[in-house]
C-alpha cells in the first residue's frame, strides 16, 4: 500500500530509529516517510512512542540508533528554524503579558521586532483576540492560551509544523478554526505532522497516517487507501417496502447485520456481501420486491481502524 518515496521527494524520513529509556523501549526500529506538503497523522495509544519520536525530530533527545533526514539532509541544528513545534505540555509564562510573550517567542525564532508585530497583528485580528494583547496569560482560559501558542508556533512560517494534541481545550467552533488554519498552511506549502487522539480530525484533514503501538509502526499509508483496505463489503440500504419481503429476497451471498424502521414504510438495513458478490447483485434481487431509496457503502472510521489495529497488535504480542 505504501508507495516508495525517495529522500529528496519527502520532507521527512526516519530510518530504523530506536530509543530506549531504562527498561522501556520507546521506539523499536521505526521507519517513516512523510511527503512534502502533506498533513500526516502520527497516531497511537498512550505510551506508543509518539512523543519520543517528536522529541527526536525536535532534537530535544537523540536516537540510540537510526537516521533522520530533513529534505534529504541528515537532521542537524541548522534545521531548527524550519520547524514550528506545538508541544502537548503548554509552556507559556503565566505572569507575562500575552502580546509581550508572543513578541518574545517570535524573536526567538529569528523574526525582527517589526516583522513579529506586523504578523501578530494579522493573526490576533484573524482570531478575534486583539483585546487580549495586554492581558496576563494567567487570565486566559485553556482554550485562549492554546490559541496564543498555536499562533506563536506558526508565526515564523515554518516549513515543517509539528502539532501535538492541537485541539485540546478547544470547543467545536475553535476546533474548526484551527483545522481551517492547518489546511490553509498546507495549501501554502507547509508539511504538518499531527499527533492527536481526535480521530474525527484525522478523518477530516489527514492525507496519510502512521499508527504506532509499543514503539513499532503497525500501519502506514494514505487515509483513503487504509479505509478501503479495512472495508468489508458492507452497505446501508434505505428502501420503501416490507421488511420481510426484503429479507426473503436475499439468498446465501448476503448477511443482514442491522435493521431500522425510519418511517412507517421506510426501512434501513445494513447488509454484508460475500466476497464475490457486488452491490449490483444485491440490487438485482431487491428491485422486484421494494423501492430502493438509497445505497451507501459502510466505510470504517479511523477510530474503528485505530481500535481494530491496536487490539490485533496487542493480541499478536501477547500470543
Amino acid at each position: 500500500m505504501t508507495q516508495t518515496m525517495s529522500k529528496t521527494a519527502t520532507t521527512f524520513v526516519a530510518e530504523n530509529v530506536s530509543k530506549q529509556y531504562a527498561n522501556k523501549l520507546a521506539l523499536d526500529n521505526l521507519s517513516i516517510k512523510i511527503p512534502s506538503n502533506c498533513i500526516f497523522g502520527l497516531l497511537g495509544p498512550n505510551g506508543a512512542g509518539k512523543t519520543s519520536f517528536i522529541r527526536i525530530i525536535n532534537q530535544i533527545t537523540a536516537p540510540d540508533s537510526g537516521k533522520i533526514f530533513i529534505k534529504g539532509e541528515p537532521l542537524s541544528r541548522q534545521h531548527v528554524g524550519l520547524i514550528g513545534y506545538l508541544p502537548e505540555e503548554r509552556g507559556l509564562y503565566k505572569k507575562m503579558g500575552v502580546g509581550e510573550q508572543a513578541m518574545y517567542l517570535a524573536q526567538l525564532k529569528g523574526m525582527t521586532k517589526k516583522e513579529a508585530k506586523e504578523q501578530l497583528d494579522i493573526w490576533f485580528e484573524k482570531f478575534e483576540i486583539t483585546s487580549w494583547w495586554n492581558k496576563k496569560v494567567e487570565e486566559l482560559s485553556k482554550g485562549m492560551a492554546q490559541k496564543i501558542q498555536f499562533i506563536t508556533t506558526v508565526l515564523h512560517n515554518p516549513k515543517i509544523i509539528i502539532l501535538d494534541e492541537p485541539f485540546s481545550g478547544f470547543d467545536p467552533i475553535n476546533t474548526n478554526l484551527i483545522k481551517s488554519e492547518i489546511l490553509r498552511l498546507k495549501s501554502q506549502g507547509a508539511t504538518i505532522l499531527l499527533s492527536t487522539h481526535n480521530m474525527n480530525s484525522v478523518d477530516e484533514i489527514c492525507d496519510r497516517i502512521a499508527l504506532l503501538n509499543n514503539g513499532k509502526k503497525i500501519l502506514e499509508g494514505k487515509v483513503n487507501e487504509i479505509k478501503t483496505q479495512y472495508s468489508n463489503n458492507t452497505y446501508d440500504i434505505i428502501f420503501k417496502g416490507n421488511m420481510l419481503g426484503f429479507a426473503n429476497a436475499l439468498w446465501g451471498g448476503f448477511e443482514i447485520l442491522d435493521k431500522q424502521v425510519l418511517e412507517s414504510d421506510i426501512n434501513k438495513v445494513t447488509v454484508k456481501l460475500a466476497e464475490n458478490i457486488t452491490p449490483n447483485h444485491l440490487l438485482k434481487d431487491l428491485l422486484d420486491v421494494c423501492e430502493i431509496k438509497g445505497i451507501k457503502e459502510v466505510v470504517p472510521s479511523m477510530n474503528d481502524i485505530f481500535i481494530t489495529s491496536v487490539n490485533e497488535s496487542n493480541a499478536n504480542n501477547n500470543g
